[in-house]
C-alpha cells in the first residue's frame, strides 16, 4: 500500500490518519497503545473531535512522529509549534557543536563524520579527509551529500571492493528512513541513488556478513576494512539536534588499524 506523504494544509485528523497508516496500525491498535477508545481515534481522524495539545503530544509519541512533522500537526490543529529549530551556529547550541567536534576529533585516527537529516555533511575529522583524495571536485563542494559521495560513479563507488553489498546496505537504510519520516527530499535522493550504475548481482549481497556489514575500501595504503556505529542525541527537543547523527568508522582488522595510524595527520580536514 502506498501512503501519501503528510503535507502542510491537511487537517490534523487527516495527518494523524496518514501517520497511523504509515506505522501499519489500525485505529484499534493505536487506541490500545494510547489508552484511549478506538471511537475517539476515529472521531479525531474524521474531524468530529479536535485533539487537545496534550492528546496530540501523546499520539505523536505513540506514533513516533519526527519532531519536524509534529510541529506540522500542531499547526494544523491550531496550536503553536512546540519544537524549536536552530542553526548549529546558534549560540544556544554552542555546547552541542563543541561536543560534536570533540567526538569527531577524539575518534582519530579513525574516520568519523556528522550528518543532518538529508545526509548532508555537517563536519568530519581529518581521518575521513585522507580517504577522499582524488574524488570528483563537484561531489566535494558544500553541501556534501555523503550517500551521493559513496555511491556516485565519480565518488567512492569504484574504490569500494564490496560495492554490491555496501550499496544494498545504504539503500536499505535510506528506504527505512523514508518510511519513518515521509521526507520528500529523502525520497528523491533514494531514486537518484537507485539510478546509479550498480555491479551485477552476485547473489551474496543479501547474505549475512558476520556481525556487521563492512565497508571494504581500496586506498593508496592498500585495502582497508571498516565497520561503523551511529550516535544520536538522547531526548532532543530541538529539531536540529533530533536530526543530527554521528557515524564513526572503526577498523575491522589489525592491518586497517595500522594503516590508519600511518595515515594520521597526512591529510587536511575536509572542508564543510
Amino acid at each position: 500500500m502506498t501512503i501519501p506523504s503528510p503535507s502542510p494544509g491537511r487537517p490534523v485528523g487527516a495527518l494523524l490518519r496518514l501517520w497511523r497508516e504509515r506505522r501499519g496500525l489500525s485505529q484499534l491498535n493505536l487506541a490500545c497503545r494510547a489508552d484511549v477508545s478506538s471511537r475517539h481515534v476515529s472521531f479525531l481522524e474524521t474531524g468530529r473531535s479536535q485533539p487537545s495539545r496534550e492528546m496530540l503530544l501523546h499520539l505523536c509519541e505513540e506514533l513516533e512522529i519526527p519532531l519536524r512533522e509534529r510541529n506540522a500537526l500542531f499547526m494544523a490543529a491550531g496550536f503553536a509549534p512546540v519544537y524549536a529549530e536552530r542553526s548549529l551556529d546558534d549560540p544556544a547550541l554552542r555546547a552541542t557543536r563543541e561536543a560534536v567536534e570533540l567526538v569527531l576529533h577524539g575518534h582519530e585516527p579513525y574516520p568519523a563524520l556528522a550528518v543532518d537529516r538529508h545526509w548532508r555533511l555537517v563536519s568530519a575529522n581529518r581521518a575521513l579527509g585522507a580517504l577522499l583524495t582524488g574524488l570528483a571536485p563537484e561531489l566535494l563542494q558544500p553541501p556534501v551529500n555523503v550517500l551521493r559521495l559513496s555511491l556516485h560513479p565519480s565518488g567512492l563507488a569504484p574504490r569500494i571492493l564490496n560495492l554490491a553489498q555496501w550499496r544494498e546496505h545504504l539503500l536499505a537504510r535510506l528506504r527505512h528512513q523514508v518510511e519513518l519520516t515521509a521526507d520528500p527530499v529523502l525520497s528523491t535522493l533514494l531514486e537518484e541513488l537507485r539510478g546509479y550504475p550498480a555491479p551485477a548481482p552476485s547473489g551474496r549481497e543479501h547474505e549475512p556478513a558476520g556481525v556487521v556489514v563492512p565497508l571494504c575500501l581500496e586506498t593508496a595504503a592498500g585495502p582497508l576494512s571498516f565497520f561503523s556505529t551511529i550516535t544520536v542525541f538522547g531526548t532532543p527537543i530541538d529539531i536540529t539536534l533530533s536530526e543530527l547523527a554521528i557515524e564513526s568508522f572503526f577498523p575491522a582488522d589489525p592491518a586497517t588499524a595500522e594503516a590508519l595510524r600511518q595515515l594520521s595527520g597526512q591529510a587536511g580536514r575536509l572542508a564543510t
